[in-house]
Parts: C-alpha cells; sequence; structure tokens
C-alpha cells in the first residue's frame, strides 16, 4: 500500500508525514521522499533572469525516482542520497530505504508525475493560507539557508506560485483526502486516521 502526501512549500508535509509515521509505526512504513532526487545545480534550468528555478518538475532526476520506486514496492532496498540544502552532492549522506508493505511517498510532484501518481492507494492533499506558507518559507530560508527577505519573496513569485498553480492545483480535487492544515489540524488528522486504517485492513497490510 502506498500513501502519497502532496502540497506547497511550507504547506507541513514532512511533519504530517512525521505524525503519519508516528502512528503507523507498528507497520514500520518506507519513507519515501521526493527531495531526495534534485538534480546537480549545473542541471538545473534557470528563468528569465538568470536565476535557478528548482520548482519545477525537471528538477528532479524523475527516472531514478520512479525506478527506486518501483524496486521499492517489489521488495528491494535501495539506495539514495539524502537531500540537504546547498549540500555539495559528495557531502549528501548515502541512506538506505528497506522495503516495507506500506510505503508513504511525499512531495511536489506526486500527482503531475503520471508514473508516481497511477500507483498511489490513497493520496493526501495539503491545504493551508498561502500566507500562512510564505510565513514559514520566509523563516525557514532565513535562519537555515542564509537567504535574504528579497530573494525568498523573488523565489516566492516566480518559482513557487508558478509552481504550485501548474503542477499542484490542478490536482487538488483528485486527492482521496484534502488536509486543512490550519486551526483544524488535529481534528484531520484524526479523521485522516480512522481513513488509513480503515483501508489497512481491508487490504490486510500487515
Amino acid at each position: 500500500m502506498i500513501i502519497g502526501i502532496c502540497g506547497g512549500s511550507g504547506s507541513g508535509k514532512t511533519t504530517l508525514l512525521k505524525r503519519i509515521s508516528k502512528e503507523l509505526k507498528h507497520l514500520e512504513p518506507s519513507i519515501f521522499s521526493m527531495d531526495n532526487y534534485y538534480l546537480p545545480i549545473h542541471k538545473q534550468e534557470k528563468d528569465a533572469n538568470g536565476e535557478i528555478n528548482f520548482d519545477l518538475p525537471s528538477a528532479l532526476d524523475k527516472n531514478k525516482l520512479v525506478q527506486d520506486l518501483h524496486d521499492l514496492m517489489n521488495g528491494l532496498p535501495i539506495e539514495v542520497k539524502e537531500y540537504h540544502f546547498n549540500a555539495p552532492p559528495d557531502k549528501n549522506t548515502l541512506i538506505t530505504i528497506q522495503p516495507s508493505k506500506l510505503i508513504i511517498v511525499e512531495g511536489l510532484f506526486l500527482f503531475h508525475y503520471e508514473e508516481v501518481r497511477a500507483l498511489i492507494d490513497f493520496s493526501i492533499f495539503m491545504e493551508v493560507d498561502p500566507s500562512t506558507q510564505l510565513d514559514r518559507r520566509l523563516y525557514r530560508d532565513q535562519e537555515t539557508r542564509g537567504y535574504s527577505r528579497e530573494a525568498i519573496l523573488y523565489q516566492w513569485d516566480n518559482h513557487v506560485l508558478p509552481c504550485f498553480q501548474n503542477f499542484l492545483l490542478p490536482y487538488e480535487h483528485d486527492a482521496d483526502f484534502r488536509f486543512h492544515n490550519d486551526s483544524r489540524a488535529d481534528d484531520e488528522f484524526e479523521r485522516l486516521m480512522y481513513d488509513l486504517n480503515m483501508l489497512i485492513a481491508q487490504q490486510e497490510v500487515c
């Protein structure tokens, strides 16, 4: 069984993934993050102003991503370099992901990559107010990535929002569960876990 989590930057994908993983730890789920498949900087596309745009489907090594996901589904362990922002390729940690009857996949292009979308048994779309997303990105990128406020706002307007509108939003209503990540988050999580546990029982994932 594969659970997929999709949402824009700062929507809370990683936080939700951790909560689900903790709740279902008895199933020892495999955690599959699309972030681990970013291509090297020299292979990234640039915008009209010469700025690298990481918010495009072409930013990831889709072929390897899809192959690794298939291998994991077929019971094979996979090795992948764990993504760390701005880390040189040789400094990223090589990790082994063990197969499991339950796989949780998270990433921006969960729906846009047709090969991935076709494999998802239960999909979750993160919904959060854009101003909240921007606040989270401003805090994260200034505190942990050393970006200036101006650079973050440029990326937001020219890369992040177009990415969301073009590659995520069109699939919003295709999701099995739309998770409102705001003051309703705890109630939403209870509803989500009820749905997931019902599906797991039906599919006899144990």
